[in-house]
C-alpha cells in the first residue's frame, strides 16, 4: 500500500475552451446530434495534433490494449470516442434516451440485489460513458442513481452541462470532502444506486498495486473501504460506446460486503480490487478506444 504525491491526472490543466463548449452545446441542442458530430470530428483532429503529451501517454495504454504499436488513426479514434461520449452527455443529461440504442447486460442481477436490501454500489472507470448509467433507472430499475464524482478537473465542462439540466446536478455527490461518505451512505439508505469511478486516486489517497494490462498499477483503496464499511454489494459497471448512437451497459457482481466481518475486510477488499482490475482489463481489450485516461497511468514515482 502506498500514499503517493498527487497523481499525474490531477496536475493536468483542463484544456477545454469555455466559448467552444458553449458553442458546441448550442449547436447540439439547436441543430441536432448529427450536425454536432460533424464539428466534433474537426475538434478531435485538432486535439490529436496539438496535444503531444496526451497522444504519447494514450499510445502507452493503446499499445497494451491493442497488443501492437498504435498509429495516428488509432490516436484519432481514441480521442473521437472520448469526444463522442462527452458530446452525448448533452442529450443524456436532458433524458433524451430516445436518441440512443442502449443495450443492457447484467441489470437483472442489480435489481435482484436491490430486492434484498436498499442500495448498491456501482464501481466503474473512465471507460465509455458514465452518464449512460442514468438509462438504467429510466428503463430497468426502480432505484434512482446518484454519482460520486471529483469535479475539480473538469470545471468548465461540468459548469456548461449544469446549465443544460440543473436537476441532473442534484444527483452528484462531490468527492474529496469530509462528508462525502456520509452523503453516499444517505443515498444508499434511500435506496439509490451509487456510482463511482474507481480507476483514479485523489491527492494523497492510499493505493494498492493490482496487476493491470501486464504490469502493476495503482488503484485507490478508498472506494472499497467505503463499500466494506457500508456493507453493500459492489457491481462493476461499464457503459461502452459502440459507435453511432449505440451503447452497451455491462454489470457484473464483484463483491458483496453485506456479511463481511471486520477481521475479514482486508482480504475481501484485496480480492475485490484485483477482480475489478481484471474486469477493467477485459473491457479495455474488448473496447480499447473507450478508456479515457490520457496520462501516465503506470507512473511509478
Amino acid at each position: 500500500m502506498s500514499n503517493p504525491a498527487p497523481p499525474d491526472w490531477m496536475r493536468q490543466e483542463e484544456r477545454s475552451h469555455l466559448g467552444v463548449l458553449r458553442f458546441m452545446v448550442w449547436v447540439s441542442l439547436r441543430l441536432g446530434r448529427g450536425f454536432g458530430r460533424v464539428l466534433l470530428r474537426f475538434i478531435a483532429l485538432y486535439y490529436v495534433v496539438t496535444s503531444p503529451k496526451a497522444r504519447r501517454t494514450g499510445a502507452v495504454y493503446l499499445e497494451r490494449a491493442l497488443g501492437r504499436k498504435p498509429n495516428w488513426a488509432d490516436a484519432y479514434r481514441h480521442v473521437m470516442t472520448f469526444s463522442s461520449a462527452v458530446h452525448d452527455r448533452v442529450y443524456l443529461l436532458n433524458d433524451r434516451f430516445d436518441l440512443f440504442d442502449i443495450q443492457f447486460e447484467g441489470h437483472e442481477e442489480v435489481q435482484a440485489a436491490l430486492d434484498q436490501q436498499r442500495g448498491a454500489l456501482l464501481l466503474g472507470a473512465h471507460l465509455g460513458s458514465f452518464e449512460v448509467l442514468r438509462a438504467v433507472a429510466h428503463k430497468h430499475t426502480s432505484a434512482p442513481v446518484a454519482m460520486l464524482m471529483y469535479e475539480e478537473n473538469a470545471r468548465k465542462i461540468n459548469a456548461i452541462l449544469h446549465t443544460i439540466n440543473p436537476k441532473a446536478h442534484q444527483d452528484v455527490v462531490p468527492l474529496g470532502h469530509p462528508d462525502s461518505m456520509l452523503k453516499a451512505r444517505d443515498r444508499l439508505d434511500d435506496g439509490c444506486l451509487v456510482g463511482l469511478l474507481a480507476d483514479r486516486s485523489l491527492a494523497h489517497d492510499n493505493t494498492v498495486d493490482c496487476l493491470f494490462l501486464g504490469e502493476p498499477a495503482r488503484f485507490p483503496i478508498g472506494p472499497w473501504r467505503m463499500a466494506a464499511m457500508l456493507r453493500r454489494p459492489v457491481f462493476f459497471m461499464a457503459g461502452l460506446y459502440l459507435g453511432g448512437n449505440r451503447y452497451r451497459l455491462h454489470f457484473e457482481l464483484l463483491a458483496d460486503f453485506t456479511h463481511i466481518e471486520r477481521g475479514e475486510r482486508d482480504a475481501a477488499i484485496a480480492k475485490a480490487m484485483q477482480a475489478y482490475a481484471n474486469r477493467l482489463e477485459h473491457y479495455c481489450r474488448k473496447a480499447p478506444f473507450n478508456w479515457f485516461n490520457f496520462f501516465d497511468f503506470w507512473q511509478r514515482s
